[in-house]
């Protein structure tokens, strides 16, 4: 009987452990989480975990008892240490040593540490496990603290939303000249800006962060010469790819652990997916690594697929969410498309309700084709808005500008 093992306590790893047995795969199936936790998703530890309006079912994907129950074995809280992708064997922290017929790496991403004076220091955090956002909510509930973000990327502007709702004092403090340029480009990124600063954050862009201060612990951020007090301070600045044990054993790394589109690696019967890979993405033709939401659960489905020799690609369109304030937003898309695409914008940019379209250059018509689209406080849109993606479809920038037009009738 062949066994599956999967290494990685997220998102990925718990779906594809799902969809083996929902593959028909009746043989041993093993879990390795690196945290004590059955495997969970991510996304509502910087949003509604951390504000309490949602408990641990929002963020475990299953209980224990669920694994057993489909005879999966699940073990929490040790890492796998080292990985011989000749033996087809792995060693777990503790000494243990499994062998398998295939295994599947969904490692996730850790996050990012500026090397700044005092970044060690008791007080300084990221977010990026379940464990850190209850750490954080417990110090943030109670409201009258002094937060300092460091970076204003999705973590960062969603952590600072979740922490002026329960009434503290919170600063962001960015490098570039907007929040979430990276992600959007400066235009929508106003749109984030004016958000933060209606409802009470101290939004800092184009600023330099020093030193973090303080003897025992951070007591505040030194940038440009000022000092902002802090209790604590939050540092989302992104995170890195966790290839370590895909390096160490001898796997192509580039951004990721390099996959074909089917999540192979370049080791036998070694598949990658999740915030480690870095899959070639049949539609784009190019590698496109992503660390969203729905890039995981959906390569883990395919992960499985692939493990057991059926046909699998791994092909959708990135998609991505966040609540901020009063502010929800779904965005799917290319982001390497995005930087040379025209912003195209139905609806009331100014209310905030409205959908952004990012359209490639036109053709001899004046037609270009979307690329990416973002829908603020507009639901019901986002399959759409994905089909008119994938379509290819030249579109007429006023036609799609027109929110008259229903979105539907420009499908072919």
């Amino acid at each position: 009987m062949s066994h599956m093992l999967i290494i990685g306590g997220g998102l990925a790893g718990g779906t594809a452990a799902e969809a083996l047995r929902d593959e028909g795969f009746d043989g041993d199936i093993t879990v390795v989480a690196a945290e004590p936790h059955p495997p969970y998703q991510r996304p509502p530890l910087s949003k509604g975990y951390l504000a309490g309006s949602e408990g641990t079912d929002a963020v475990i994907l299953h209980p224990a008892e669920w694994y057993a129950e489909r005879g999966i074995r699940l073990i929490a809280g040790v890492a796998v240490r080292a990985l011989d992708a000749a033996a087809h064997t792995a060693e777990l922290e503790d000494g243990t040593r499994l062998g398998y017929d295939a295994v599947l790496l969904a490692t996730g991403a850790t996050p990012r540490m500026i090397p700044l004076p005092g970044h060690e220091l008791p007080g300084v955090v990221t977010l990026r496990r379940l464990d850190d956002s209850d750490a954080l909510a417990a110090q943030l509930r109670d409201g009258g603290r002094r937060l300092v973000v460091i970076g204003a990327g999705w973590i960062g502007m969603e952590v600072a939303a979740t922490a002026r709702g329960f009434g503290n004092d919170v600063a962001i403090l960015e490098r570039d000249d907007v929040p979430l340029a990276a992600a959007l480009g400066p235009e929508m990124g106003e749109v984030f800006r004016g958000l933060h600063l209606e409802h009470g954050v101290d939004l800092r862009t184009s600023v330099a962060v020093e030193r973090i201060a303080g003897s025992d612990r951070a007591e505040g951020v030194v940038v440009d010469g000022e000092t902002l007090p802090a209790d604590l301070v939050l540092v989302g600045v992104g995170a890195a790819p966790d290839t370590a044990l895909a390096e160490a054993a001898g796997l192509d790394i580039l951004n990721g652990v390099l996959t074909d589109a089917a999540l192979r690696t370049s080791a036998p019967d070694v598949y990658a997916a999740g915030d480690v890979a870095n899959p070639f993405h049949p539609v784009l033709q190019r590698h496109l690594r992503n660390e969203h939401w729905a890039n995981a659960l959906n390569a883990g489905k395919v992960a499985a697929r692939s493990m057991l020799g059926k046909p699998a690609s791994f092909d959708d369109i990135p998609y991505f969410y966040t609540d901020q304030f009063d502010l929800g937003m779904e965005l799917s898309g290319y982001a390497p498309l995005m930087t040379d695409a025209e912003l195209v914008v139905r609806g009331d940019l100014a209310g905030r309700e409205f959908i952004a379209f990012w359209v490639d250059a036109p053709d001899s018509t004046g037609r270009g084709r979307v690329v990416a689209g973002m829908n603020v406080n507009i639901w019901d849109v986002n399959e759409t808005v994905q089909a008119l993606i994938r379509s290819g479809e030249r579109l007429d920038a006023e036609r799609l500008r027109n929110a008259d037009v229903p979105l539907s009738s420009l499908l072919p």
